[in-house]
C-alpha cells in the first residue's frame, strides 16, 4: 500500500519547505487541494442529491395521487351501489305498506305470504315479513318463527319507526345465528292509527357485493357501524359484529380519503363514505407498505445511480484539483527561481540607485573644487613674482586634472544608472508597475509594508518611453516608502478617464508633508528628508512627466499619508 501510495503521489504533498518563500511548504499546497475538493464536490453534488431526493419525493406524491384516487372512486361507486340496494328494498316496502287493502287484512296470512314470495322473488334477500300495529303487536308473520303475536312496544326500533317513519338496524345474528339486518316503514292512516311493514334482509348480498369488487390481495374492504362493529367480514380486521382496530372515521356527507396508522403503528389509506339513511359506513384499505414498493424499488434505483454519479464525480474533480495544485506548485518554483535571479538583480540595481546618489552629492563639491582651482590658478599667473608660481600651478593643474577624472566618474556612474536611450513602445502599465514592485519587493517584506495595487480590466496599452516612466514610478514609490514606518501600508491605484487619459495614484498612510512645503515639493534641491536626500527625485520625476506630456500632482495631510496622482496620455 505504501509503495502504492508513493507511486500516485502528487508532487506538492512533500514540498520542500526550503525551495518556497513564506512558508508554503507541503501543508499549504495540501490545504489549497482540500478547499479545490472540497469546494467544487460541495457545488457539484449537492443539487445531484438535492434533485435525487425531490425526484423520489415527487414520485412518491405521484404514486399516492394515484393510488387515493382509485380508492375514492372506488368507495363512491360502492357507496351509491350499497344505497340502491337499501333504497330499492325501502322502497318495494314502503310501497307496500302504503296498500289500503293491507291494512283491512292484517291478520290475512294467505295474502301476506304472496307479498313475502314476490319480494323474495323480484329482489331477494329476504327473510321475514310482518305486519306490527301501532301498540306494537305483530299481527302476521310470514318467515322460519313463530312470531305472531310478538310485542315490539318496549322495544328502541319500534319507539325509531314510530318518530321517523323509517328504520335500519345494524347487522345482528338473531334466532338463527345468520347475520341479517332488518328494514321497517310505518304507514299512517287518516284517521291517526298506524301499522308497521318489517322485512329482514340477509347480508349475504351485501357481502358478495363487497367480495365482487376489485381489491387486491393486500387491499380490504368491509361495511361497519358508527361503534366500529363489522357489518361484514374483514380480511385483516376480523370477522363480522368484531370491532376492528382502528379508528371510526368522523361523519361526512361525501367521500373522503386520508392516511392513518392502525394498531401496529403501520401506514395505511383509508376511504370511507356514510351510506345515508343506514347506519352503515363502507371502508377501503390499503397498506402503503405493499403499494410503495415501487417506490422502494426507484429510490433503490436512484440511490445506485447517485452513488455512481458521486464516485464518477469525486475522482473527476481529485485528479483535477490535484492537476491543478500541481501546475500552482511548479509554477510556484518557477518563481521561486525567478524570485533568486529578480533578487539578485536588485542588489545590482541597488547599486546603480546608490551609484545614481552618490553621483549627485559629489558632484556639487567637484564643481565647488574645479571652480577655486582655476580661479587659484587664474591668480597665480596674474602675478609674475610669486614665489615658487611654476610650482604652484603645477599643483593646482594635477588639482583640476583629478577633478575632471573624478566629474569622468561619476557621469559614467549617471549614465550606468539612467536609461539613456528614448524610444516609444506600447506599454502595459499594470504590468510595469508590477515591475517596479519586483525592484523593492525585498524592502517591502523586511519592513512589513503592505503594498497593493488596483488594476481595473478597462486599463488601456499606452504609448510612451518604458525607462522613463520606470524612473518616475521608481522615484515616486521610494519616496512613499521612505514616508512609512515599519508595516506601514502603500496604495497603487490605476483608473481609466476617456478617451484619452490614465490616472496613477501612489497612496501612503505615512508621515505626510506639512502644507507650506506642498508648493515647493517639486523644486530642485527641495528634500524633506534633511541630510538624507538630495532634493532631486521629484524635481527630475516632475521633469520626466512634462516631457512625457502627462502631469504629476500630490495631496496630503500630516500624520495621515501622502498620495501622488500621475496623469499619464495614452498616446504620448
Amino acid at each position: 500500500m505504501t509503495a502504492f501510495w508513493t507511486k500516485i503521489r502528487p508532487k506538492f504533498w512533500k514540498a520542500p519547505i526550503d525551495l518556497l518563500d513564506k512558508g508554503q511548504n507541503g501543508s499549504y499546497y495540501r490545504r489549497i487541494w482540500q478547499v479545490v475538493v472540497v469546494g467544487i464536490a460541495t457545488v457539484s453534488l449537492l443539487p445531484l442529491i438535492a434533485m435525487t431526493l425531490m425526484n423520489i419525493n415527487q414520485y412518491q406524491n405521484a404514486l399516492k395521487a394515484e393510488i387515493i384516487f382509485p380508492v375514492a372512486r372506488l368507495v363512491s361507486n360502492t357507496k351509491r351501489t350499497l344505497a340502491h340496494f337499501l333504497n330499492e328494498r325501502k322502497a318495494a316496502l314502503t310501497f307496500i305498506a302504503q296498500d289500503p287493502a293491507l291494512h283491512c287484512c292484517l291478520s290475512d296470512q294467505q295474502r301476506l305470504n304472496r307479498i313475502f314470495r314476490r319480494l323474495k322473488s323480484s329482489y331477494g334477500g329476504f327473510a321475514d315479513l310482518g305486519v306490527i300495529d301501532s301498540h306494537g303487536l305483530q299481527r302476521a308473520y310470514v318467515g322460519p318463527y313463530d312470531l305472531k303475536g310478538k310485542n315490539y312496544h318496549e322495544q328502541a326500533w319500534f319507539r325509531e319507526v314510530m318518530i321517523k317513519g323509517v328504520y335500519i338496524s345494524d347487522v345482528f345474528f338473531g334466532f338463527r345465528q345468520i347475520p341479517h339486518f332488518v328494514i321497517a316503514v310505518k304507514y299512517e292512516h287518516d284517521d291517526g292509527d298506524f301499522y308497521i311493514l318489517r322485512a329482514t334482509i340477509d347480508t349475504d348480498r351485501f357481502t358478495s357485493l363487497i367480495r365482487s369488487l376489485d381489491v387486491r390481495p393486500f387491499s380490504d374492504a368491509f361495511l361497519i357501524n358508527a361503534q366500529g362493529i363489522l357489518q361484514t367480514p374483514s380480511r385483516f380486521h376480523g370477522g363480522i359484529l368484531e370491532k376492528i382496530n382502528i379508528p371510526v372515521p368522523q361523519g361526512s356527507v361525501k367521500t373522503e380519503v386520508q392516511e392513518i396508522r392502525d394498531h401496529s403503528g403501520e401506514p395505511i389509506i383509508m376511504g370511507h363514505a356514510y351510506i345515508e339513511g343506514s347506519p352503515f359506513i363502507f371502508m377501503v384499505i390499503k397498506y402503503e407498505k405493499e403499494l410503495m414498493k415501487n417506490v422502494g424499488r426507484l429510490r433503490k434505483d436512484l440511490i445506485v445511480f447517485l452513488g455512481m454519479s458521486v464516485a464518477l464525480i469525486l475522482l473527476v474533480v481529485l485528479g483535477a484539483a490535484t492537476h491543478l495544485v500541481n501546475r500552482i506548485y511548479e509554477a510556484d518554483l518557477k518563481r521561486t527561481a525567478a524570485l533568486h535571479q529578480i533578487e539578485h538583480t536588485n542588489k545590482m540595481a541597488s547599486i546603480g540607485r546608490l551609484a545614481a546618489g552618490v553621483a549627485h552629492e559629489i558632484n556639487n563639491p567637484l564643481a565647488i573644487i574645479n571652480e577655486k582651482g582655476g580661479l587659484l590658478k587664474d591668480l597665480l599667473l596674474l602675478s609674475e613674482n610669486f614665489p615658487e608660481r611654476d610650482k604652484l600651478v603645477g599643483l593646482v593643474d594635477s588639482i583640476i586634472s583629478s577633478v575632471d577624472r573624478c566629474s569622468t566618474i561619476t557621469h559614467r556612474l549617471l549614465g550606468f544608472a539612467r536609461h539613456i536611450d528614448v524610444r516609444s513602445e506600447t506599454i502595459d502599465l499594470g504590468h510595469l508597475i508590477q515591475e517596479v514592485l519586483g525592484f523593492i519587493g525585498k524592502e517591502a517584506e523586511y519592513r512589513n509594508i503592505a503594498v497593493s495595487t488596483h488594476v481595473p480590466d478597462d486599463i488601456p496599452l499606452i504609448q510612451s518611453d518604458r525607462g522613463r516612466l520606470q524612473q518616475i514610478f521608481l522615484n515616486v514609490i521610494n519616496n512613499a516608502f521612505a514616508a512609512v514606518d515599519d508595516g506601514g501600508k502603500i496604495d497603487i491605484l490605476l483608473e481609466y478617464k476617456a478617451p484619452d487619459k490614465v490616472l496613477v495614484t501612489v497612496r501612503d498612510n505615512g508621515h505626510g508633508i506639512p502644507p507650506e512645503n506642498l508648493e515647493t515639493i517639486f523644486e530642485p534641491f527641495f528634500s524633506t528628508k534633511g541630510e538624507q536626500g538630495t532634493g532631486l527625485g521629484l524635481s527630475i520625476t516632475y521633469g520626466l512627466v512634462q516631457k512625457l506630456g502627462g502631469q504629476i500632482s500630490v495631496e496630503s495631510e500630516v500624520n495621515k499619508g501622502t498620495s501622488f496622482t500621475i496623469i499619464l496620455p495614452v498616446k504620448s
